[in-house]
């Protein structure tokens, strides 16, 4: 910033507009100008690391290769042409950074105020201990949703298609439609129990159950459907 004010100062003193208007100073004039050339092409090697489209613009402008570090001890050869100047950046007038400043604080009004605790979540006991021949015997799979419809007569029910990577599809009566729209559901993935028996419903035979979370119990906190991480395809098992 120091240099930046020696430059400004620089030019405000040997103002080269005022000398271009007076005949018999072409020689200050250039001299002026190379020095103002030099300066801000000093400026430009130290604000490269962080605004290197400003600089790959200016090497552009000068008409040279890859400013260096070093390049900032150095000033440009005598004879050295510059290409036709155009505007390299615009200039940040105040009254932008206020209405952005406004427009700022209008967006985060909502957040100003205080969000309420939540409530604490009533966690349900851990089920009894099994082992791990009883977990290996549950095959659990990742399916891609490649349908979800509404079960006419169901208050809690989705009707689910489940594609497991190879085979025919299957279809999956899960109870969270208090939590889902069927068309949010189409193409997402879940973890699927595949070796579940099916069971024969009023509504149809459900061959399988998808995984989902849930606060249970009076407290009931809202259905979280249970995907795997990216990268995961139809087919793998959860193990």
């Amino acid at each position: 910033m120091r240099y930046a004010d020696f430059a400004n100062l620089y030019v405000n003193d040997n103002k080269p507009w005022e000398l271009a208007k007076q005949p018999g100073n072409e020689a200050r004039l250039h001299e002026v100008c190379s020095t103002a050339l030099n300066l801000f092409l000093h400026l430009t090697v130290f604000l490269k690391p962080v605004l290197p489209a400003l600089a790959a613009a200016v090497e552009q402008f000068y008409g040279l290769g890859d400013l260096l570090w070093q390049d900032a001890e150095r000033l440009l050869p005598a004879g050295h042409a510059i290409k036709e100047y155009k505007h390299l950046m615009t200039r940040v007038e105040r009254k932008q950074i206020d209405a952005l400043i406004a427009a700022n604080m209008e967006s985060l009004a909502p957040a100003a105020a205080a969000a309420p605790e939540p409530a604490p979540v009533q966690v349900e006991d851990i089920a009894p201990q099994i082992g791990i021949e009883d977990f290996a015997k549950i095959d659990l799979r990742v399916a891609r949703i490649v349908n979800a419809e509404q079960v006419e007569g169901a208050a809690k029910l989705l009707k689910l298609t489940l594609d497991l990577g190879s085979g025919a599809p299957r279809t999956v009566f899960a109870g969270i439609k208090s939590a889902y729209a069927p068309a949010d559901l189409v193409g997402r993935l879940t973890i699927m129990v595949a070796n579940l028996a099916p069971r024969k419903m009023k509504f149809g035979l459900s061959e399988g159950m998808v995984l989902a979370a849930s606060g249970g119990g009076e407290q009931n906190t809202g259905l979280f459907l249970l995907a795997p991480d990216a990268g995961a395809t139809p087919g793998m098992r959860v193990r």
